[in-house]
């Protein structure tokens, strides 16, 4: 793989910095104060987040906390999870800002107090963000309703991961924080532990907090979220992937998909995930719904005159990101192309509903460590 390296010690010099109007403060939170700006030159609005901890004696241990925000939002591209655009780091005055996305919206609960009818899709949205956090192995830690937004659009964006933390082993989860929970907290707590099925317990407490403060009746999925609100680990639903999963089983014939897209998709999903042998743990899944159908309509050009896929890759890299094994080729084209045409042509939820079970079965695909693999073998 080419690399792409500047000279060594080559420092790069901004020679202007960009000028932005203050338009007003939004709030403050542990670790900083947020306000809204406007860039004048090519007409948007951005969130600034600055350094600004509420205990001076806590600055120095807060800016480890604030660094490892921006960390983790630099790693995150997901719809549903706010975007970090910049950011300016002064560690030798303990100072430094991040420049965001600026969600235009209202905290979740207010959002549906207004438009209780998106009550369901909303929810979906919600459990999609926190699954994507799931699979990168990133805790969110402060979940109540001012962390969820919702756009004017009706998009959901997850914010603030001021307290957010990555996770690499079973040490990882052991309780480290200690907030001013707005619900009763679940007895994971007795064990000094808070890990994904903990943030399984409070995202359900928030939809179920919701749910009854608003007299919300036409919630579909209220089973689930029983499950997902058991104080007792042992009862309660593990893991955002098997809410996601059951929320979404029977969602093809709730919405009436017609018998031949049904085909189109099982067709297209069986004998992709039949060319793959097997994936590596660190893979990730293209979250991006419309960046997945350019891309495979750009591909699909380059051999739509052929009968077969000439390398199975070019497909695969399409929805997949990262290291696997698989069959090169005899993918045929025409399903690859029905596919394509499934895609471009149905609604927005649709589209979800299809790249979630898509994400469900290379849940199932097989895995593997890098080290565990033959040499012999050579993943793409």
């Amino acid at each position: 793989m080419a690399q792409n390296t500047t000279q060594e010690n080559e420092i790069i010099t901004f020679i202007r910095r960009r000028d932005y109007e203050l338009i007003k403060e939004l709030g403050q939170g542990a670790c900083g104060k947020t306000v809204l700006l406007y860039d004048a030159q090519i007409e948007e609005h951005f969130v600034c987040k600055k350094y600004t901890p509420y205990s001076e004696e806590s600055r120095k241990e807060l800016f480890t906390n604030f660094m490892r925000e921006i960390k983790l939002l630099h790693e995150i591209h997901h719809e549903n999870i706010v975007r970090v655009f910049n950011y300016y780091l002064y560690p030798d005055k303990l100072a430094g800002f991040i420049l965001m996305e600026f969600v235009d919206g209202m905290e979740i609960d207010k959002y549906i107090a207004s438009f209780p009818e998106q009550t369901n899709e909303l929810f979906l949205q919600t459990i999609s963000g926190f699954s994507y956090l799931e699979r990168r192995g990133i805790l969110h830690r402060d979940i109540r309703p001012g962390n969820v937004m919702v756009h004017e659009n009706g998009t959901v964006k997850i914010i603030d991961l001021g307290f957010g933390k990555k996770t690499r082993s079973s040490k990882d989860f052991d309780k480290s924080i200690s907030l001013n929970w707005w619900c009763e907290p679940p007895d994971d707590f007795d064990d000094s532990r808070y890990d994904f099925q903990t943030e399984v317990y409070f995202v359900g407490k928030l939809f179920e907090k919701i749910i009854q403060e608003y007299g919300i009746s036409h919630f579909k999925y209220l089973s689930t979220l029983e499950r997902m609100c058991h104080r007792n680990p042992s009862f309660r639903i593990q893991s955002f992937s098997e809410v996601d999963k059951e929320v979404r089983s029977n969602q093809f014939f709730e919405i009436d998909f017609t018998e031949e897209e049904l085909e189109i998709y099982r067709r297209f999903s069986n004998l992709l995930c039949g060319y793959i042998d097997h994936v590596e743990n660190s893979t990730q899944y293209t979250e991006d719904i419309g960046r997945i159908t350019a891309q495979l309509s750009k591909v699909y050009r380059s051999f739509m005159l052929e009968e077969t896929v000439p390398d199975t890759a070019i497909v695969l890299n399409c929805f997949l990101s990262g290291n696997y094994y698989y069959h090169k080729s005899g993918m045929p084209v025409i399903i690859v192309k029905n596919f394509l045409h499934l895609l471009e042509t149905s609604t927005d939820e649709k589209k979800r509903i299809i790249l979630s079970n898509l994400h469900r079965k290379f849940d199932a695909l097989s895995r593997y460590e890098v080290e565990s693999v033959e040499e012999e073998d050579a993943p793409f």
